[in-house]
């Protein structure tokens, strides 16, 4: 630390020292790392000063490191110059980024923080970002949209987590540059879509539960079970079914451009299909009013099987109300009109329909 001592004036006395200039890009040794400032020995021009800030969120320094920085200003009131190792960084790390972004390279990176938007992110130097779309299947948060808090936990959760990106938009006049871990991991998965066939029985991570249905990772493509494709059973909330971290198999039913088409419940055999056999036309069947519609009524008359009572076969003429003649989970009696197990129909009377 004696080089810390000489004065600006007993350095500049020398023929042989040359005087910074601001904006100029010099090298030097780092002497100290603390806390919220890095001393860098200048050698003949004496000590470098560079807050914490002027050093960039990924950079990692040891004593004894060299390292290039870019002179902010000539001399402070200690005797020290004002450096900014940053700014040295940015300048060279902008015609890197630009290199890697003509040359399509797939590159690692480590988000240092998030927001609702995405992933913030600093590269050879520069700041950029990772918008939430630009994440790949088994990162993105796949959530319902009201739900910003939980949004902004999943992205936090990958905050320092290295992830493989491509740059695909490097502006340094409006210093934009924006990364994308969708594009990074593109060309693997347009090999496994070819190895992938509608029938097919795949295994996944559920990443997402919404509700219209659950999203899953299968090996980096992402699947979508409707809510009609996770059971038998009517679902009124996939979140009963299915969790987050999941491992599911599900049958592929379609293939679209990017994301397939799942279903839980056809690797299992329709119970509809076996308790329809209890019941043929003229029965008389008691079961629970599941939904009322102004065109009638839905009942469940076995775990598997729901019938309607259309609006018709309640008696009163066709201005009826079902809504008078029925309460939501009661129980009646009804008799069964027709059964149709081609289309998994079957219809009911009510069997004590009062006439006008």
């Amino acid at each position: 630390m004696a080089k810390a001592t000489v004065t600006m004036d007993d350095l500049l006395a020398g023929s042989s020292v040359k005087q910074m200039t601001s904006g100029e890009v010099i090298t030097g040794v780092v002497l100290s790392v603390r806390k919220h400032e890095v001393l860098i020995d200048l050698g003949a021009q004496g000590v470098g000063y560079v807050p914490r800030r002027e050093v960039g969120y990924s950079r990692q320094l040891n004593v004894g490191d060299e390292v290039t920085a870019s002179v902010v200003e000539t001399e402070l009131d200690n005797g020290y110059s004002l450096l900014s190792l940053r700014k040295a960084a940015k300048d060279r790390g902008w015609e890197e980024v630009q290199d890697k972004m003509d040359a399509g390279d797939i590159i690692e990176v480590q988000p240092y923080d998030a927001n609702r938007g995405g992933m913030l992110i600093e590269h050879e130097g520069v700041r950029g970002f990772l918008p939430v779309s630009q994440l790949s299947a088994e990162h993105y948060p796949r959530v319902g949209s009201a739900d910003k808090d939980e949004i902004l936990q999943r992205l936090n959760s990958l905050v320092g987590q290295t992830l493989k990106v491509r740059i695909i938009d490097a502006d340094r006049k409006t210093n934009k540059l924006i990364f994308s871990e969708k594009e990074a991991v593109k060309d693997g998965l347009a090999a496994r879509f070819e190895k992938l066939a509608v029938g097919d029985t795949v295994k996944g991570v559920i990443t997402g539960v919404v509700d219209f249905g659950a999203f899953v990772n299968v090996e980096g493509i992402e699947g979508l079970v409707h809510i009609s494709e996770i059971s038998w059973e009517r679902v009124n909330n996939p979140g009963d079914y299915v969790k987050v971290g999941d491992t599911i198999e599900a049958k592929i039913i379609s293939i679209d451009k990017d994301r397939l088409s799942l279903s839980i419940k056809q690797l299992t055999k329709d119970p509809w299909l076996d308790e329809v056999e209890k019941f043929k036309k003229g029965d008389k069947v008691e079961g629970t009013v599941t939904r009322i519609t102004p065109f009638g009524a839905f009942v469940q008359i076995s775990p598997a099987v729901e019938a309607l009572v259309h609006i018709s076969e309640l008696g009163g003429g066709s201005d009826v109300d079902p809504e008078k003649v029925f309460t939501l989970n009661e129980r009646k009696e009804f008799i069964v009109l027709e059964i149709d197990k081609d289309n998994r129909k079957i219809s009911l009377s009510l069997a004590d329909k009062k006439k006008k």
